[in-house]
């Protein structure tokens, strides 16, 4: 059975040819993963690409609907690195010897943080000042 080209659903404002009731008007009753009971023949139909499985119950028309879930496409993704926020202390690493960046960082409301040999700042200053690329773990 060829699958590349599903049927697209049906949009509550087009008439449905079959006469049943939108799928945005019934309710899912059960959702079942790929092997579990009622799942069976349309794993074999299907195989890695079943998703779910879900019985929806349609009670203006007494039907009961069986809807697949697919995969069609499987790309890679990147996702977005998290945002940091802005108040943030960050910790910079500035040598002993940029005295006048150091006085810039103190300026800007930076302190020393002797434990981690490293000045403190909160982010959004970090921005302003330009000095992502000096941020320590």
């Amino acid at each position: 059975m060829n699958h590349s080209n599903p049927t697209p659903a049906v949009s509550q404002n087009m008439p449905n040819p079959l006469g049943h009731t939108p799928h945005a008007l019934t309710i899912a009753r059960r959702k079942l993963r790929p092997g579990q009971a009622g799942t069976r023949k349309l794993l074999a139909e299907y195989g890695d690409k079943l998703v779910c499985v879900r019985y929806r119950h349609d009670a203006a028309n007494k039907r009961r609907l069986k809807t697949v879930e697919l995969v069609v496409e499987e790309t890679s993704w990147q996702p977005r690195p998290a945002k940091i926020p802005l108040n943030q202390i960050m910790h910079l690493r500035i040598t002993y010897g940029e005295v006048a960046l150091r006085n810039l960082v103190k300026t800007a409301g930076g302190k020393w943080n002797s434990e981690r040999q490293a000045w403190d700042l909160p982010y959004h200053e970090v921005l302003k000042l330009g000095l992502r690329e000096r941020i320590v773990a």
